[in-house]
Order: C-alpha cells, then sequence, then structure tokens
C-alpha cells in the first residue's frame, strides 16, 4: 500500500468534496464514481521502477477493476531546452514504453499543450480518474490547475521525488538546510519503507493500442546547434547501473573528493534524477547499506535528500525561484546598493556563452557545461558568481544564468539549477557576509580562493582535453 501521506487530492471532479451520493469524495473504493480506465500522467518521474505515483495509480485501478494507462506529454520548446535535453529524455521514455508493454499498461504520447491534449484524450478514453506527480515549478502547477478543471475528473498528486514529500516536510519556506533538516531527519524513517514493485495489470485496456512512432517523435523536436552527449546512457536501466558504479568506485573518496573540481568523485547521477529515471529513495537505499565510510555515505544522503528537497522547498512555496523579487531581503536590499558600483569586465550573452571571458577557470566551467551537459557542483557556484560580477545587474546575472544553464545542461530547468543561481548571485539559503563591491554581503568567491582549495590547472587542463561527445560508459 502506498503510504497515503504521500498522495493528495487536488481536484474533486464533478460531485465536489461529498462524492457522487454525498459520500467521501476522493473517489477510492467506498465511492466507485464513475467507470473507466485510470490514467497515470508522468511528468516528472519518467520510470516504471520503484515510482510511487505509478504504484498509487495501479492501486485505484485494482481496487475499482479498471484498466490501467500512462500518458506523457511532450511539450516542444520547453523552458529552453533542446536537443540535447530531448534526446536524453525520449530514449528514456522509450524504455519506459518497453517496461510497460511487459506488465500490460499501455503508454500514450501525447504531442502538444498539456491544457488542451490531456482534457481530450480524458475524454476520448473515457477516463474515470487521474494521478500525476508532484512537481514545485510555475508552469507545471499552472498546467494542473488548468487541466484538472478541463477533465472534471478526480485528479491525484503522489510526491514520487522526494523521500519526504514536499508539502509534509514543512508547510512554509525554509530560511535554510539549517531549518530543514531537523524536520527531514524526523521523519526519514516513516518514509524510507520497502519500495513495492510494479505488477502486471490483469484488467486489460479494450482497444488495441498502438506503439509509439519515436523515429517519427523524434524528426518533430527541433534541430538546434545543441548536440546530444555521448558519455551517459539515459533510461532506468542506465541509471542502476551508473548508481551501482558511483558506489563501487568513487563513493568511498566523496566525503574528501566532492568539492575538488580536478577529481572525478561526484557521482554524475544528476540528469536522472532530473528526469526522474531513478529514485532518490532507492539511491538512498543503495547508498545507506553499502561498505563505503560513513562520513562518505553522510555526505552524500546530505545533499541528496536535505540539499534536494530544500531546492523543492524554495520553488514549491517562492513562485519568484527564479527571478530577483525571490531573494531574502538582506540580499535584494544589498545588490541595489552596490547596482551602481564598476565592474572590473563586462560581457555579453554571446561571450559567456562561447567561453571568452578573460578567466581561464569561469571558461573551463563554462567548456565542461557546453561539451558535456554537466558542471561540477563547486564550479557552479563560481560560474554563478562571476556572471553577477561581470554582469550589469542581478537581474541581468539570473536571466543569463539561468539561459546558459537551461541550455545546456542536462539538467537545466530544475529546481536544483534555479535554487543553486539564486544562492550564487541572491544569497538565498545563506547568510550575510562581510561587505563588498558589487557583492555587498553577498558570499563572494575568487580565483586565488579556488587555487588555494584545488588544483586549478589539472581541472583546466581536463576540460581541454574533453571532446564534445564522449563514450558512454559502460558496465566494469
Amino acid at each position: 500500500m502506498v503510504d497515503k501521506r504521500r498522495v493528495r487530492l487536488i481536484s474533486y471532479g464533478p460531485y465536489g468534496p461529498d462524492g457522487p451520493d454525498g459520500r467521501d469524495g476522493r473517489d477510492g473504493p467506498e465511492s466507485p464514481g464513475r467507470k473507466g480506465p485510470v490514467i497515470y500522467w508522468m511528468s516528472r518521474d519518467q520510470r516504471t521502477q520503484d515510482n510511487w505515483a505509478l504504484l498509487f495509480a495501479q492501486e485505484l485501478a485494482f481496487e475499482r477493476k479498471e484498466p490501467l494507462g500512462v500518458l506523457f506529454c511532450l511539450v516542444p520548446q520547453f523552458l529552453n531546452a533542446t536537443t540535447r535535453q530531448y534526446d536524453f529524455m525520449l530514449r528514456g521514455l522509450r524504455e519506459v514504453e518497453e517496461r510497460l508493454n511487459k506488465m500490460a499498461i499501455p503508454f500514450f504520447l501525447l504531442r502538444g499543450s498539456p491544457e488542451r491534449e490531456i482534457p481530450q484524450f480524458a475524454v476520448e478514453q473515457k477516463a474515470s480518474l487521474f494521478v500525476t506527480d508532484f512537481d514545485p515549478l510555475r508552469v507545471k502547477l499552472e498546467w494542473k490547475r488548468t487541466v484538472a478543471a478541463r477533465i472534471n475528473l478526480p485528479m491525484y498528486e503522489v510526491d514520487a521525488h522526494n523521500i519526504v514529500p514536499c508539502w509534509i516536510a514543512s508547510p512554509k519556506q525554509e530560511i535554510g538546510a539549517r531549518t530543514l533538516r531537523p524536520k527531514i531527519h524526523r521523519l526519514l524513517g516513516d518514509f524510507m519503507q520497502a519500495l513495492p514493485g510494479l505488477r502486471k495489470h490483469p484488467h486489460r485496456w479494450a482497444k488495441k493500442h498502438r506503439a509509439t512512432d519515436w523515429e517519427g517523435v523524434v524528426k518533430t523536436i527541433r534541430a538546434d546547434s545543441v548536440p546530444p552527449v555521448t558519455w551517459i546512457m539515459p533510461g532506468e536501466k542506465a541509471a542502476r547501473h551508473a548508481l551501482g558504479r558511483f558506489i563501487r568506485n568513487k563513493l568511498p573518496y566523496y566525503a574528501e573528493g566532492r568539492n575538488d573540481p580536478a577529481k572525478e568523485y561526484v557521482s554524475g547521477l544528476s540528469p536522472y534524477l532530473h528526469f526522474g529515471q531513478i529514485s532518490a529513495q532507492r539511491m538512498a537505499f543503495e547508498i545507506s547499506r553499502s561498505k563505503a565510510p560513513a562520513d562518505s555515505k553522510d555526505a552524500f544522503l546530505e545533499e541528496l535528500i536535505v540539499r534536494r528537497e530544500l531546492a523543492d522547498n524554495f520553488c514549491y512555496y517562492n513562485a519568484e525561484y527564479d527571478r530577483v523579487a525571490g531573494f531574502p531581503g538582506w540580499a535584494k536590499r544589498t545588490l541595489t546598493e552596490h547596482e551602481k558600483d564598476k565592474r572590473p569586465h563586462l560581457y555579453t550573452l554571446e561571450q559567456f556563452e562561447r567561453a571568452e571571458t578573460h578567466d581561464e577557470l569561469w571558461n573551463a566551467a563554462q567548456m565542461e557545461m557546453v561539451k558535456r551537459g554537466k558542471m561540477h557542483g563547486y564550479m557552479r557556484m563560481y560560474w554563478g558568481k562571476k556572471i553577477l560580477e561581470w554582469t550589469r545587474s542581478a537581474e541581468e546575472a539570473m536571466e543569463m544564468a539561468i539561459l546558459l544553464n537551461d541550455r545546456y545542461e542536462l539538467d537545466g530547468r530544475d529546481p536544483n539549477g534555479y535554487t543553486g543561481i539564486a544562492w550564487s548571485i541572491g544569497g538565498v539559503h545563506d547568510r550575510p557576509w562581510g561587505g563588498r563591491p558589487i557583492f555587498g554581503n553577498i558570499r563572494y568567491m575568487s580565483y586565488n580562493g579556488c587555487k588555494s582549495k584545488f588544483d586549478v590547472k589539472a581541472y583546466v587542463d581536463s576540460v581541454n582535453k574533453m571532446e564534445g561527445a564522449q563514450h558512454e560508459e559502460k558496465d566494469d
């Protein structure tokens, strides 16, 4: 059984909270409502394994003795996404369809605006209720509100991305990790229950369903100058193998090496987490029971659980998460006070994009992102702070940083990305530091400071040797 605290009803459907006959409006087994298939609208969590939203949808379908279908609505030109991100996502979704077919669950790929396509799909398929997964981003929240109103059916939302559901972890925007951490740790044991497996569905879809024409879908996605990457294989199976490699080869050294960009001790799992091709809860299980040193396990779990869920908390409770208006009051004041400070350098978006600054370290970070669709976490902080230093205002810095991040990073358009940029430029989840030009009380980072922490030359050299397309990692 899925813990119902992970679930919330976001639309009652046509009968309101009292249900069709004056009983419970949750439209569960005690109040059947209309007949018809149960639909899981997959969005953020693109996997068949360890997916609480899919498991809850199947649970409802079993109770109602109805077919279960999964749909995904492909939105062209979504938040500056490029061929790079669409390629990774579509290859993962193709595996999702193959896995669902083995479970007698049809997969439907819609293309276009969710507000238009999903209500039409609901009518055509005579659906009885919907389940979807949780996402704190503004555009996703608006899609759900509009779709829920137009389908006029019960719709449930399940947080299948976080271990502790976002709305359970905290009812408000948290100041930082120090305030969210004890709340998460207090609840973590309750939500780390065993993950059941998806079962073959006994109630078959009434009509024969045609498989997705994936080649045709790919042709509808615009070609652009940001090519796919080949160093990482997408999909659920690849994600589980990548987790295993990380645990064996890198986790033992994670505590000592995670902040050193010249060493490859980071997990490289963020693209899988972003597209929901692996569950954070599954990762936490596997990390916790590994034989790695306790300090490395603790450091990784802090990033995986507390810091990730803090990002969701920020984006969910602060609608201005990608704008200066979302910064804390002290940060907005200090940036305004120093907005007229003379900048040592000013660069255009094109110069940033081509890594044509005077700073070899910043250029290397940008080129790592351009070539591989990823950037070391420590360098993301330096990268963002220098954009603030070399642009005319915090507003311009936010706009440029988000555009570049979302264009090149495989895990762009993500709460972690928006929160990290807001931390770097606007002091979100940080505290005021000693005043200095341009930054005011925003924490500062420098080239010389980085030199004191890691081998800058080794990092720059490693990026310069990278090719745009690298071989996919294979199992040992």
